[in-house]
Formats: C-alpha cells, structure tokens, sequence
C-alpha cells in the first residue's frame, strides 16, 4: 500500500498487508441512477453487492477511500447476535421476535463466511472460535446466561469451567468462559477490498473521494450535490454512519461516536504460543476492555479504551501494552509495531438502524461495534427491500432513531464505560483475593501423622510405598 492509502487507513496493521487496490474514480459528471448507496464502508459495500448482484443498476459514493475507519480498521471479530443485552432485546420485543431476530443475526455471520469463500478473497484469513472470558468467578451467572442464549435465543454456545479456560489461555484473570465455535475473525481491510471488487464485477459503479454535499429527499427522484457533478435517483440509501455529519444530522445525532484503539505487537513467536493456545478471538469485556486475537506470523492484536471523542492513538501505546502485561504477564513488555484507532456509530438501544425512514431513503447504521455480521445482514436486507419489496427489514422497526443527546450524551456515555471499567476492576480484583484466600487455606490445612498397619495379604502394595505394607494416610491438600 502507498505511502498515500497508509495515510488514508491509518499506521495499522491492517494497512501494512492489504492486498492492492486500485482506487475507483471521483465523480466528474452529472448522472442519473437508479439506486445510489452513501458510504463505503461494509454496510454499503453490502447493499451495492447485493443490488447489482440482482441485476439492478447502483452507484455508491465514498467521500474518501473504500472502508478508511471502522470497517477497515476494527478487530476483525464476526460474531452472532447484536451489541445490545439479550435481555433487553426480550423485554422490548418478546421471545420469539428475539429468537427471530438473533437467527437473522447467524444469517450474516453466515454471509460473511460464504461470500469470503465464494468471491476467494485474498488475504482475509478466517479463524474460527470466539471466547468471552470473565474476570470475575461467577460460574452460576455465567450459566445462567449462556442458557438463556442456547435454550431461549437458539445460539451455538458451550460453557467453559475454569481450568480449561486457563488451559487455552494461561492467565490467572480468567475464570468460566462462553465459547462460540462458529464465529471466527478475519482481516477486516482486505475483506472490505474483496466486497468492493465483488460489487464491481455484478456491475456496480463505486466513486472515491466523492462526498455527498446536499441532499434533497423529497419526491420521486431524490437530488444529490457532489463537489463536481449533480445525480438524480430512485432510492438512496444512506450507510455513512457518524460520518454523515451535517449531510443529514436527523441521521447521525441519533448515533453516539465511540472511538476505540488497537494495537498490534512485534511477532512473538513461542512466547505467545505458550501464553495462549485459542487461536481464536476473545472478549473479556461488553465494553472496550479488553478484545484480543493472534496473527497467522503470532501478533498479538490487542484493543481496548474508548473514548467519545477521537484522540491521538499513539496515545494509548503505552496503555494497551500495560493492559496486555497486567493480563500475561509471562509477555512481559512485549514492542508495539503499529497502534490506531476506529469509530463507529452506537445508538442508545445499540441496536442496528435498518430500514426505509422515508419513501426511498433507507438507513443502514449503528452496529455499535458489532457490525462485521449487522453490516451484512443490513446490506441484505435493504437489498431484498429495494428490490424485491421484502418487508423482512420491519422485524427492526421497534429500535427507533432516538436522538442521542448530543454532547450531553457523549459525555454521560464515557462517564458509564468509566464506572463500569472501575467497578469490573475492583469486582476482578476481589475475586482474585477470594481465590487466593481459598488456596492458601487449604495449604495451610494441618497434616493429619501417618498411621502403619499391617497388610492383608490379599490388598495390593501403595503404589511407590516400597514395602509390604500398606501405608494409609490423608494426602496434603497441595498434592
């Protein structure tokens, strides 16, 4: 990638081993279009895809490069069900809707994975497992919730204990775990890559650097004002996330800006081997804190932190590589090669907004950091929407574009991830205490003398006791 597209993608890892891509054109002349797509990130990738893919012409205009923030520069985790608490979901909707819509939720894992393989994208790697340690010994209400995601919600999912959990990931911060096999995690950039490639080959036309001006949705062909040319068209759908700004602020004041930062390490070769076998991905938080996974050369990709409004990530070098020593700390003061940063859009419910908002104005936004399989069902959906008249998209209807209290809401929400990230801390802390308290009183355990008898003939000899007799005693409790 040149020194120009780094600039554009961040100093990420992601970057550094992108497969090349020529860039797509700027729009320079008026057009008339049937479908026109706004934003170019895995959302509207998705749509544009899944539009021409059904024979229909479809533009799509990025105002800078093709998946430049979150969807090219998040962990690369594709996973089932939503951001949003299950529990939450079911209080709002009902069981079976919930059911309904976590299964729609598989359905774009499943895309994800089937059109990685069918369009044989280079460079995207897929992996399979996801692990959701905790930090805190709660093994019932682990249970607990991994029963209501299994028997209520219909999810492939296995409780882990704490030993095997310990034995895959060796840290001592770690107790009982969610596993879930089908997802996986890949490399988001080239997967964004091999979607637009996908999306021109079914004959879409994509425009870089071609921000969308002005906007004016009312009637039959909607106007858009691009800083060189003029389009016309029967449906737009808006997939710019926060990023569409002042172009329609109804849209992205529903949308709080979360900002996270990644971290990739120098290769580590055995010594990561030997402080994780899980190849897989792993969450050991809801929030920023901590989601992590191995690279094919053993890299550790490593993010965590969130802030409401962007910084510098360079920033947060020193922070992330604390957090991976506090958690192995046999890494010991591992070398960050490449550090950057990613935001995306939360509503408040954190649900995803997919749908038709006006007659011809369709919404594909707030995945709330669970977009690599939301994006793909929403790029789905609205397609089937537009073109086939599916009213699938409704299931999503009872999660309203709420205004997200603006700058009021940014600060009320880092000032909750702040609480939670100290209350989980200490709540860790204190578990590790407990644990500790319980092992060394058993440790500490009087030795109960050793008492002889004399054998009966027909017992067998105590393995390693040397002699005819049979020796009983209670063993220590650290043996």
């Amino acid at each position: 990638m040149d020194a120009t597209q780094s600039a554009i993608y961040g100093s990420s890892l992601y970057a550094a081993t992108a497969v090349e891509r020529e860039p797509s054109p700027q729009l320079t002349q008026d057009i008339d279009a049937d479908i026109c797509v706004i934003g170019g990130g895995l959302a509207g990738l998705t749509v544009a895809y899944e539009i021409a893919r059904r024979g229909w012409p479809v533009v799509l205009f990025e105002a800078q490069r093709i998946a430049w923030n979150a969807s090219g520069r998040n962990t690369g985790f594709v996973l089932p069900g939503f951001a949003q608490d299950p529990t939450l979901t079911i209080e709002r909707v009902g069981v079976e809707q919930a059911r309904v819509l976590w299964a729609m939720a598989e359905q774009g894992l499943e895309y994800v994975r089937a059109t990685i393989a069918e369009n044989e994208m280079e460079g995207v790697a897929p992996t399979p497992g996801w692990l959701c340690p905790s930090k805190i010994d709660r093994p019932d209400a682990i249970a607990a919730e991994i029963d209501l995601l299994r028997d209520t919600l219909g999810q492939n999912v296995e409780m882990w204990d704490t030993w095997r959990v310990r034995h895959k990931l060796r840290s001592k911060s770690y107790y009982q775990a969610a596993h879930y096999p089908k997802a996986f995690h890949i490399h988001p950039l080239n997967y964004a890559f091999g979607l637009a490639r996908a999306a021109e080959k079914a004959g879409a036309r994509i425009f870089e650097d071609t921000p969308v001006l002005h906007i004016d949705p009312d009637g039959v062909r909607k106007r858009l004002v691009t800083p060189h040319a003029r389009v016309r068209a029967s449906q737009v759908v808006l997939a710019g996330n926060v990023h569409l700004g002042a172009l329609m602020p109804d849209i992205s004041g529903t949308l709080i800006p979360i900002t996270t930062y990644v971290a990739a390490t120098a290769p580590l070769g055995d010594k990561l081997i030997e402080a994780t076998s899980f190849r897989g991905a792993v969450s050991d938080s809801e929030w920023a804190d901590n989601h992590y996974r191995p690279t094919p050369d053993n890299r550790l990709i490593w993010s965590g932190r969130m802030t409401t409004w962007p910084r510098n990530p360079k920033g947060y070098a020193n922070a992330l590589r604390r957090d991976i020593k506090r958690t192995y700390p046999q890494l010991d003061d591992v070398t960050i090669d490449y550090v950057w940063n990613g935001t995306l859009g939360s509503p408040l419910h954190r649900m995803p907004q997919i749908g038709e908002v006006a007659s011809g104005l369709w919404v594909a936004s707030g995945f709330s950091g669970h977009g690599l399989n939301t994006t793909a069902l929403a790029g789905i959906l609205i397609a089937r929407g537009i073109v086939e008249g599916d009213k699938t998209w409704t299931a999503f209807n009872p999660f309203e574009l709420i205004w997200a209290g603006g700058r009021f809401g940014r600060a009320m929400t880092q000032a909750r991830y702040w609480t939670h990230r100290i209350g989980e801390t200490v709540a860790a802390v204190v578990s590790r205490y407990r644990e500790r308290a319980a092992r060394q009183k058993l440790e500490a355990k009087p030795e109960v003398p050793e008492t002889a008898t004399v054998q009966n003939d027909s017992e067998p000899a105590v393995a390693g006791s040397g002699t005819g007799r049979k020796t009983r005693r209670k063993s220590k409790a650290s043996d």
